[in-house]
């Protein structure tokens, strides 16, 4: 598959089935997450592989536990893939995806957000590349910030100066895989 394809083909799921992804996979998408675009090349993201679904669906409603819905720009998002924003009876912020990647960057670099963010897009490519389902699921940093999820840091030897900054959720899709949407106009402009 060509890349340019992956990344107009690739969709966000938020409907997962129950079977959990090969480790080897999880090992794969960890990986290409580890090549992506990085400032300075200082390689400073950690990414925490969970491939265990009872887990990741507590990570899942500790993701959810503080979600102010006050603070939503626009209400929708998907009728065949809805998210939090458009059903507010959904209690878990991975939507029952069976493994999850949480990515960290160093707590006060400037540029840790973009950072995680392109580890996590890098993911989401190579995870489509393999037969994967994903989304990028933000809130990482409320996730964390209970006793419980405080606890769970510390358990994975995640260093203090680290924060969560979004997950990267994976598993198979329940359902139809939804075709691309057209693409809005006037995106982009090209200066000569």
């Amino acid at each position: 598959m060509e890349l340019l394809d992956a990344i107009k083909n690739r969709r966000s799921i938020r409907k997962y089935k129950d079977t959990q992804i090969p480790r080897k996979a999880l090992e794969k998408i960890i990986e290409a997450g580890t090549y992506a675009s990085n400032a300075g090349g200082g390689q400073r993201s950690m990414i925490v592989g969970v491939h265990n679904a009872d887990l990741a669906k507590k990570l899942g409603k500790l993701n959810m536990a503080g979600f102010d819905r006050s603070r939503l720009i626009g209400s929708y998002v998907s009728k065949e893939q809805p998210s939090v924003i458009d059903d507010p009876t959904i209690k878990n912020g991975f939507y029952g995806a069976p493994s999850v990647c949480v990515v960290f960057a160093q707590r006060d670099f400037m540029f840790g957000i973009p950072d995680a963010f392109c580890c996590a897009e890098t993911m989401l490519i190579e995870a489509f590349d393999l037969g994967i389902s994903s989304c990028i699921i933000s809130r990482a940093e409320d996730t964390f910030r209970s006793e419980e999820g405080e606890s769970l840091l510390k358990e994975w030897g995640v260093p203090d100066n680290y924060i969560a900054r979004c997950f990267v959720i994976l598993g198979y899709c329940d359902g139809i895989y939804p075709q691309p949407k057209p693409r809005k106009a006037h995106r982009s402009i090209i200066i000569e």
